[in-house]
């Protein structure tokens, strides 16, 4: 197999990183004040706001990165080998999860499916970037540049995974009438001492017109975001912007060398 052209485009892909990141850092953070604020309506409203964007940057991403592994020159006889596969491959993989989460928020279909996709996605995002930093010689010529990029994406990739879960709990929850992270207030609840009396209790005495029943103590609780929750939702949109950072540095790190001089510095 000959190529006649060689079009780099893998600036192109950088940008393309840095908005999906953009957009997902945003995204994330108010996903988190829509569940910390007890709102579902307005959490519903920013993931079905995060479709649009999500389904066009994936399928961009997913039409370059295969373009990407089938055109980009392979020959040994080039020094490129496995350049399609190291560069493409996560793109790829990113393509996928971003169409795959744009169709879950339109069919309202939980998102944890699509957590674990981004799961695996990201660790082989992250063992990619480790092992094109320890190849020799490196496939880059901004070696440390390009890990911290790939492991940024990849952290983002694996912590998708528990912030899905707790968006998945927090909307079922309150579609199903319930507390999301009931907190009980007010009378506490009774306890056995294990010993078959009850003689050891304190007793509360009754409060007079104050009915005291099982409906009246599930009523008292209130929402409460507790902090591991909180972590685990942040932890997403935080890693995701340490990803755009990454990625619009690499951008601006590696850009001269791709433009060269103009066109007698084009590869």
């Amino acid at each position: 197999m000959s190529f006649t052209t060689f079009v780099d485009d893998l600036a192109l892909v950088q940008v393309l990183l840095a908005l999906v990141a953009s957009v997902l850092a945003y995204a994330g953070v108010r996903v988190w004040w829509a569940i910390r604020t007890n709102d579902p309506q307005g959490l519903r409203s920013v993931l079905r706001g995060t479709a649009v964007p999500m389904a066009g940057l994936g399928l961009v991403a997913l039409v370059l990165a295969l373009w990407g592994e089938m055109t980009w020159p392979f020959l040994a006889s080039d020094g490129l080998g496995g350049y399609n596969i190291f560069f493409f491959d996560p793109i790829v993989l990113l393509g996928i999860v971003l169409l795959s989460y744009a169709a879950t928020v339109v069919l309202s279909a939980k998102l944890q499916y699509v957590g674990l996709v981004a799961f695996v996605a990201g660790a082989v995002t992250m063992f990619y970037g480790y092992t094109g930093y320890t190849a020799s010689p490196a496939f880059t010529k901004d070696p440390l540049d390009t890990l911290l990029l790939y492991l940024a994406f990849g952290a983002a990739g694996v912590f998708a995974l528990p912030a899905s879960i707790v968006v998945d709990y927090f909307l079922g929850t309150s579609d199903a009438g319930r507390v999301p992270f009931a907190f009980a207030i007010g009378r506490p609840q009774r306890r056995s001492t294990g010993l078959g009396t009850r003689a050891a209790q304190p007793i509360v005495p009754p409060v007079a017109g104050v009915p005291h029943s099982s409906e009246e103590e599930a009523s008292s609780a209130t929402f409460r975001f507790p902090a591991w929750a909180q972590v685990l939702v942040l932890l997403f949109p935080v890693f995701v912007a340490l990803a755009g950072i990454a990625a619009f540095w690499y951008f601006g790190v590696t850009l001269p060398g791709h433009l060269g001089s103009g066109p007698a510095g084009a590869p």
